[in-house]
């Protein structure tokens, strides 16, 4: 079926502007009861919740880091933080563990070749799709997680990172979209769980894919 050509998307104005008309004189959204905030999985009580302020439309996106490609953090010397956090990496891809991270694991995967998602070159675009099935198998098979989760953001860094996070088995109140919202009040991970659930993804991988295992392996 061809497409009316007189349609045309919506621009970001007018996507506000419908926003806006929902809002009370506060500037305020309704807190959606029937939607997430509803949810069992939920993490907060919703009596005494409410929405900010709707603030106005930017005039524009805000640049990123990396956005020229001389200027990301790919283009320059390696740093040594990331270094001790490397999981697992080929001639193409690099996979780091966060140790900041409440859950038992949390992992982002980026090329070392500068682009975002929407950009991925084709060499790299199969075996990217690849990689997050044996990231995701080997998060899958640790005794503590239950489900994967992957997300990819963007908004502060204009070079691609993957996430990939481990929900937490059994505990069904940290199921779904609240996952992040309940891992930041869990109690810390000790660095050698972390060490020890990310070796085992890492063990993983070189038998799945190949490539090279972390340091301390």
């Amino acid at each position: 079926m061809l497409l009316d050509e007189g349609m045309q998307p919506e621009s970001a104005e007018d996507f506000y502007a419908r926003v806006r008309a929902a809002t009370g004189p506060d500037r305020r959204l309704d807190v959606a009861v029937e939607e997430m905030p509803g949810w069992d999985i939920y993490p907060f009580e919703i009596d005494s919740l409410r929405i900010k302020p709707l603030q106005p439309l930017a005039d524009e996106e805000p640049p990123r880091a990396g956005e020229d490609p001389a200027e990301c953090s790919c283009a320059g010397p390696p740093d040594p933080a990331l270094g001790e956090r490397l999981v697992w990496s080929n001639e193409r891809w690099q996979l780091h563990l966060d140790t900041d991270l409440k859950l038992p694991i949390g992992l982002n995967l980026g090329p070392l070749e500068h682009c975002d998602l929407p950009t991925v070159p084709d060499h790299l675009a199969g075996e990217m799709g690849r990689l997050l099935v044996a990231v995701s198998a080997g998060v899958e098979s640790l005794p503590s997680v239950g489900r994967v989760q992957v997300a990819k953001y963007g908004d502060g860094g204009a070079h691609l990172h993957l996430f990939v996070f481990g929900r937490p088995a059994r505990m069904l109140q940290l199921r779904g979209s609240p996952l992040l919202d309940w891992e930041e009040n869990l109690p810390p991970v000790p660095l050698e769980v972390h060490r020890a659930n990310a070796e085992h993804v890492a063990r993983h991988l070189l038998a799945t894919v190949g490539g090279t295992g972390p340091a301390w392996l």
